[in-house]
């Protein structure tokens, strides 16, 4: 095989993944924009393709069954980005890390669950509300659950290690308590319930985890 058929063949293979990563978008796309509009149990995978563009064969190859579009879905509205990303790869999170401060990271994190709450909102509702129905959709919603659980226990380990977290608080009552107020529900209820923006809610978050965890300086 010459070097040139070489060449081409690996041009010819990269386009088509390419073109199947921007297809594998556009399907997670019309996923999200149909189960938080009209909920899981309403929405067919014959209609999550075609809003997508794309033959329901193409659907199951690129991403799965329905329990597996949702997954998708939530992965995506978590990280921001076209895949799931690890918690330790966040921006947010290094960024949390490297602050020197309690009262530092408090805010970046309260501004960044602030950020990402309008679209990660809708989508862990959609997410409950799915849990309801599909026994798949349930063990999601527990394994995000227990995820968010453990991530907020290494971020109460974080601000303890600033010497600046009330020593009469254990990290499991910080944690839990970044767990509830941080959560899709939380938002859904100030948001929606009671015409709270996003900023407000950052906000709202920073105050209260300040005077509820720092030390008296």
């Amino acid at each position: 095989m010459s070097d040139e058929v070489k060449t081409r063949r690996r041009y010819e293979s990269a386009l088509r993944r390419e073109q199947s990563s921007l297809t594998r978008v556009r399907i997670v796309e019309a996923a999200t924009r149909l189960f938080t509009t009209d909920g899981y149990a309403a929405v067919s995978v014959g209609r999550i393709a075609a809003d997508a563009g794309v033959a329901v064969d193409t659907l199951y190859a690129l991403v799965g069954r329905k329990p597996a579009l949702l997954r998708e879905v939530v992965e995506v509205a978590i990280s921001g980005a076209p895949g799931a990303v690890a918690a330790d790869d966040r921006d947010y999170v290094r960024r949390v890390r490297a602050a020197p401060t309690a009262g530092e990271k408090l805010r970046i994190y309260a501004e960044s669950i602030a950020e990402m709450s309008p679209r990660t909102g809708p989508v862990f509702m959609a997410l409950r509300d799915a849990a309801r129905l599909d026994a798949d959709c349930l063990a999601l919603d527990r394994e995000i659950a227990e995820r968010r659980a453990a991530n907020m226990l290494r971020f109460a380990a974080d601000l303890r290690a600033t010497g600046q977290v009330r020593a009469d608080l254990p990290d499991r009552f910080v944690a839990d308590v970044v767990w509830a107020t941080a959560g899709p529900q939380h938002y859904s209820e100030l948001a929606d319930g009671r015409g709270w923006t996003a900023a407000e809610f950052g906000d709202y978050l920073v105050e209260t985890w300040s005077r509820l965890f720092l030390a008296p300086t």
